[in-house]
């Protein structure tokens, strides 16, 4: 009797992980891409204007990030993460050049918070009890109405939090979906919450060493292939069409669909996705900066919420694009480069060469709505799952979630192996 098939449909985070933990189990596993690369948004590349390589995007995990940990211990690429090596959080306000470090302390009782030097500038010990009205949050609840926007922490720490971490906007951003990340983070302790960034790169840390552990079990991976339908008999998928090339699926064998929700919702119309999305905006700026150990900074009040320094690249994250939706993008970069300029004690005036992407469907939008909307890994099909971040994982769009939603597919194929 012929071993079955697993054919995962997209070569993303999502796809990799659910491809990694399905070939471990011993499962004859394929892997379509439409593109000529795998990782999806999670990558890295060589930009010729800027003589160097980037990331796609830039990505901060938690060493409490479950599901990332275990992902890069099985890819052997636990040694390619770097960071501060211990929960520290540099920040800086924007309006005043005001600077700060969080610094956690590692057991579950949060006595930092008790430390002036060691907690967000500006706020007191009681000041986070804010927490546990979130930890408390029901599945409707937003962010914005269980949290004071008149207290200091609200500004200098929830609301660039809750931006950063869901790509949407506090006063509609689900409570449920923040809880999720709380819970994996600081309400597990700051053990949970050391900081994590690839010390190259996002393809060399996250997808090529993947792709090496699926090539040692036999994982063919099938690039320039496009899914344009499915043949279905009933609740079953008996084919696979790309750009006209068809795939028969045998009776045995089964299909992960890990291909983002707006393609979803074309291919497959019958299946819940969510329709409302956020922008993310990345700029990369060429200078030479000293790290100061961290490797990245938090800021507070301005355009970004992020800087990340490696490699002689200034990268920037600009979550949730639309709030700034009447400034062109390419002015965004002078106005994104006074703040870089300012942390790194440069010539505000002097713009280095950079480079400046808008993605405009970025994540979904992180709201009580939309979070209904997200399908389960298993859909009542006979022989089909579910991945992407999109999915009922219980986070936002995060590498984590992907990672999360890989693994949850792989167990619905195997429970009927």
């Amino acid at each position: 009797m012929s071993q079955r098939r697993v054919h995962v449909i997209g070569a993303g985070l999502a796809g990799l992980s659910a491809a990694l933990q399905l070939s471990l189990s011993g499962e004859k596993v394929i892997v379509y891409e439409a593109a000529p690369f795998a990782g999806g948004r999670c990558r890295s590349f060589l930009d010729r204007e800027l003589g160097c390589r980037i990331d796609n995007g830039n990505h901060l995990t938690l060493s409490g990030n479950a599901a990332v940990q275990d992902y890069l211990y099985l890819t052997n690429a636990i040694e390619t993460m770097g960071g501060p090596g211990a929960p520290v959080f540099p920040f800086v306000d924007v309006a005043n050049n005001e600077r700060w470090t969080v610094r956690m302390n590692e057991g579950l009782l949060p006595w930092w918070i008790f430390d002036k030097k060691r907690r967000v500038a500006g706020t007191k010990p009681r000041d986070y009890l804010s927490m546990a009205r979130i930890l408390a949050a029901r599945e409707g609840d937003t962010a914005g109405a269980l949290l004071d926007k008149n207290n200091p922490l609200y500004r200098r720490f929830w609301e660039p939090f809750i931006i950063g971490a869901l790509n949407t906007e506090p006063d509609i951003a689900s409570a449920a979906l923040l809880k999720g990340i709380l819970v994996q983070s600081f309400a597990a302790g700051g053990k949970a919450c050391v900081p994590l960034i690839p010390k190259v790169g996002l393809t060399e840390t996250f997808i090529t060493p993947c792709l090496n552990v699926l090539r040692q079990h036999d994982v063919e991976m099938k690039y320039y292939h496009r899914l344009r339908a499915m043949l279905w008999e009933g609740d079953t998928v008996r084919e696979l069409d790309f750009n006209g090339n068809a795939v028969e699926i045998d009776a045995k064998d089964w299909v992960v669909l890990a291909l983002p929700a707006w393609f979803m919702r074309e291919m497959l119309p019958q299946v819940p996705t969510p329709t409302d999305f956020r922008a993310i905006i990345n700029a990369h700026y060429r200078v030479e900066a000293p790290d100061d150990g961290a490797g990245f900074t938090g800021m507070i009040g301005g355009y970004a919420e992020w800087v990340f320094l490696r490699g002689g690249v200034a990268s920037v994250t600009i979550s949730c694009a639309e709030r700034h939706k009447g400034i062109p993008v390419r002015e965004m970069a002078d106005l994104v480069w006074r703040e870089v300029a300012a942390l790194l004690h440069m010539d505000p005036a002097r713009v280095p060469p950079h480079r400046i992407f808008l993605e405009k469907y970025a994540t979904f939008a992180a709201t009580p709505a939309q979070n209904r909307l997200r399908p389960a890994s298993f859909t009542g099909w006979n022989n089909v799952a579910l991945a992407g971040e999109w999915t009922a994982t219980g986070l936002p769009s995060t590498i984590e979630g992907a990672i999360r939603s890989g693994i949850k597919a792989a167990q619905v194929v195997m429970r009927w192996k």
